[in-house]
């Protein structure tokens, strides 16, 4: 993937933002920003006294003289910041990601390219992860993220060292995953399968429990959590609490997607059980807080596409999901 874009044309971007706001008699100071495959993000400084309403309000003149459908003005700290969508964006693909990482620590699932062009990497073990609430409207990118999550796990760790329990009420998003070795059956895709699944694993948590083991760590992939707690009703709620509560302990942990994370469907006790959430574009600021758990993100201004927010420990970082195209899938399962 390439995020090289020349120092001239960056330059040239930046005097045209500071010559539309100086002609709106709104004077900034561009300094520096941030390259990622999907955008470019200049920082800027505004006067003591200029409105960021003003700035926001002239992202329509923005967006016209830097040559793109569109900008996004965001607060930044102590700056704004000016995204604006890269005409020669390319997506992150998983596969390449992992052969130029090396070494990848077990138990760590690669989510994407982060702002810094670091890789975004998550390790299940870790007491600030423990279980992964992904979230986003149809084109976020939500199931592909989901499906990436997966494979990165199952390509870098055997089968006695993590194993999935798939739930898929929609019966699409994760069907190409069942193939897979380290599956431990077939993809639960009806109530009645996902509730005697859930059960099983909570079964085995007591177990492990009792016996103080936790490996092999269990990943229970659901690609549609609201969807899966209304047709399964307070058995499912139950059983995801109880998981998402003591789960970790026993080395199993909950990947969870939802498409419009709606406070009503998903209740407060289970939210609260998900220290990392992957949020992409969602339909309204109140969606937005209810997914990251935090108000502000701007999570309903995203791109789309595989455009997301990891909220984790208090902090926000803005990646690019990686995914894998129908042309890498069977080179990705020859790898299991």
């Amino acid at each position: 993937m390439a995020l090289a874009v020349s120092r001239d044309f960056l330059n040239f971007q930046s005097d045209r933002i500071e010559r539309v706001l100086a002609s709106h008699r709104v004077p900034v100071r561009v300094h520096g920003g941030t390259v990622s495959p999907r955008w470019i993000r200049f920082h800027l400084t505004p006067a003591i006294g200029a409105k960021i309403a003003t700035v926001r309000n002239l992202s329509e003149e923005l967006a016209l003289a830097l040559g793109a459908a569109d900008v996004r003005v965001a607060r930044d700290g102590e700056t704004l910041a000016l995204e604006v969508p890269r005409v020669d964006a390319e997506p992150v693909r998983l596969l390449p990601m992992l052969k130029g990482m090396g070494n990848i620590p077990s138990l760590t699932a690669c989510a994407g390219l982060a702002e810094d062009g670091r890789p975004l990497m998550l390790k299940l073990n870790s007491p600030d992860v423990a279980h992964i609430l992904v979230a986003g409207a149809t084109g976020s990118g939500k199931t592909e993220l989901i499906r990436s999550l997966v494979l990165s796990l199952a390509i870098t760790n055997r089968q006695s060292k993590v194993q999935f329990a798939l739930i898929d009420p929609k019966r699409r998003g994760l069907r190409g995953l069942a193939v897979m070795p380290h599956c431990l059956g077939p993809i639960a895709e009806d109530p009645r399968a996902a509730i005697a699944l859930l059960e099983r694993l909570v079964a085995e948590m007591e177990r492990r429990d009792h016996e103080g083991i936790d490996t092999p760590h269990i990943v229970v992939a659901v690609d549609e959590l609201a969807d899966l707690i209304m047709v399964g009703g307070k058995p499912v709620e139950i059983a995801l609490v109880r998981l998402a509560q003591r789960g970790r302990e026993a080395g199993i942990h909950l990947l969870a997607g939802v498409q419009k994370p709606s406070a009503s469907v998903i209740g407060g006790m289970l939210k609260a059980n998900f220290p990392v959430r992957l949020v992409g574009r969602v339909g309204s600021a109140e969606d937005a807080r209810v997914a990251a758990g935090v108000s502000a993100t701007g999570a309903e201004r995203l791109m789309g596409r595989g455009d997301f927010m990891a909220v984790a420990a208090g902090q926000t970082v803005r990646f690019q999901a990686a995914w894998v195209p129908p042309m890498d899938w069977d080179m990705a399962l020859r790898r299991l």
